[in-house]
């Protein structure tokens, strides 16, 4: 385990200058994500000349924002899964603040690099492969040398598959959209390119104005949580005491916690047949069952004992969170967090208790804790709502010619753009509900070249050969970046701080 950085004091002037450098190096990521993804979102409006950058802009970003702030947190909590767990529940430690500053630095670098050549690259692509290139790099320099601990391998299926089918679905569905369209919808206009000079109706201004704010709704909803769930994972490391657990938790939340884990101890044992695992093993048996492919064993069930037994000591006579010492609320959380990721898997492989009743507490309490351990504040949505927007203000252009001119032979038409904005919205919705973060650039990106084919308007090799290849170099690449800056990273930590 790495040293730890920060005590677990009183904050210092060295927590609030790593404070300010991670949280703003997050914002970055958001703002350059704003460069791609959010001018996804307007390019239709602008190239078509519905409305000016400017007011597209505001207009995109108030959405972005609306997004962002009714989102359930879901996709946020998605990203985190994906890290290694031994780094989240150590997030105030070298490793934990290599990890951090590692991954974004290398999605800062990839998305700046293909925004300059006007490439449509995913920013979902690139954060997760940074991560995926942190936790290569965390199993390797670790003590088992194994690729194995590195991830959530669960999560990272998940994902990826999530990844994998967006653009397919973004494709045919926006194909399938405006060949029902044409069908079924006789204007002249919304299959013909926008003139040179002059405006389209105002019926199909509103068309396109109304899915271009669906899409920036969607946006925010889906790619804003990959930014606020970062954000939460440094506050968590570097002021733990006002960010490791959700401290307005009621004392009802709380005594019903502690009773849960109180109940819920004894069934855990039982089921463990009559193993057992120390106090120093316990961490580690529930960080590997949760990162693993492997069905639950005894061990698992035994641990899972040992942590509402923690739990309930901890919450003992405890009616409100500020009443716990700084040490201890980072302790509690950790045990919350492996114990709530423990009974989900626990219950998607079907191995909790037999008895409906138990079953039902421990899915309760699952729930329980997780309330208190994912939140995100209301100022860290406003903070990445309005990063998106500033860097949508600043980068849209390069994407805007790429998506209106460069990814079909003929000029993009109302109705195709229409088509696969819908599309994107629907997507992005969808997957929101199952708490999947995709790429906004490629199921919009998809549904462009989709309506070209429908349209039989032909695609432009150059552009689609050169997307292609974003797209596929995006995750090596990005794997590459995380683990090498993540290695250079620890190792600079280690040296800086055998000087001290």
């Amino acid at each position: 385990m790495s040293p730890e950085i920060l005590s677990s004091g009183d904050p210092t002037a060295l927590t609030y200058a790593l404070l300010i450098l991670a949280v703003g190096l997050a914002l970055v990521f958001e703002f350059v994500n704003g460069f791609h993804d959010t001018a996804n979102a307007v390019a239709t409006v602008i190239y078509t000349r519905t409305l000016n950058p400017t007011p597209a802009v505001i207009w995109s970003g108030i959405w972005n924002l609306i997004g962002v702030l009714t989102s359930s947190g879901a996709v946020a909590f998605g990203i985190l899964a994906l890290l290694p767990v031994d780094l989240i529940l150590n997030i105030g430690s070298a490793g934990g603040f290599a990890m951090v500053f590692s991954l974004l630095a290398s999605a800062i670098l990839w998305n700046v690099g293909t925004w300059y050549w006007g490439l449509p690259a995913s920013s979902s692509h690139t954060l997760i492969g940074s991560i995926l290139g942190v936790g290569l790099a965390n199993a390797l320099m670790g003590p088992e040398h194994s690729l194995a601990s590195g991830f959530n391998w669960g999560k990272v299926q998940e994902v990826g598959l999530g990844l994998m089918i967006s653009p397919l679905i973004g494709f045919l569905g926006a194909a399938l959209l405006l060949i029902a369209a044409k069908r079924l919808v006789r204007s002249p206009e919304l299959y013909a390119p926008p003139p040179e000079n002059g405006r389209p109706s105002r019926k199909t201004r509103g068309l396109l104005i109304l899915t271009c704010t669906g899409v920036s709704f969607a946006h925010g909803s889906n790619d804003g949580q990959k930014g606020m769930g970062l954000v939460l994972l440094i506050l968590i490391g570097i002021l733990p005491g006002s960010f490791a657990l959700k401290m307005t938790t009621d004392p009802e939340t709380l005594l019903g916690i502690r009773a849960q884990a109180v109940a819920l101890a004894p069934a855990f044992r039982s089921s463990a047949q009559g193993k057992s695992v120390s106090a120093a093993e316990t961490q580690t048996t529930l960080s590997l069952f949760i990162k693993s492919k492997g069905q639950p064993s005894p061990e698992v069930l035994a641990a899972s004992a040992s942590v509402c037994e923690e739990i309930a000591s901890e919450l003992n006579g405890v009616k409100a969170l500020q009443e716990l010492p700084l040490k201890e609320r980072s302790q509690l959380r950790n045990q919350l967090y492996l114990l709530s990721k423990a009974i989900g898997k626990l219950d998607r492989a079907g191995a909790l208790d037999p008895n409906p009743e138990i079953r039902d507490q421990q899915r309760a309490l699952a729930k329980s804790a997780e309330q208190i351990t994912l939140f995100i504040p209301a100022w860290v949505k406003y903070a990445v709502a309005l990063a998106l927007g500033l860097g949508t203000m600043i980068g849209y252009q390069r994407i805007v010619k790429t998506v209106g001119e460069k990814i079909g032979k003929e000029k993009l038409t109302y109705a195709q753009g229409a088509s696969a904005e819908c599309m994107a919205m629907g997507t992005i919705l969808l997957a929101d509900r199952f708490g999947l973060p995709i790429s906004t650039t490629h199921v919009l990106s998809s549904g462009i070249a989709g309506t070209m084919a429908a349209n039989r308007s032909g695609l432009q090799t150059a552009t689609v050969r050169n997307v292609m290849i974003a797209w596929v170099l995006t995750l090596p690449v990005c794997v590459f970046l995380g683990a090498l800056l993540f290695a250079l990273t620890l190792n600079g930590i280690a040296l800086f701080l055998g000087h001290f």
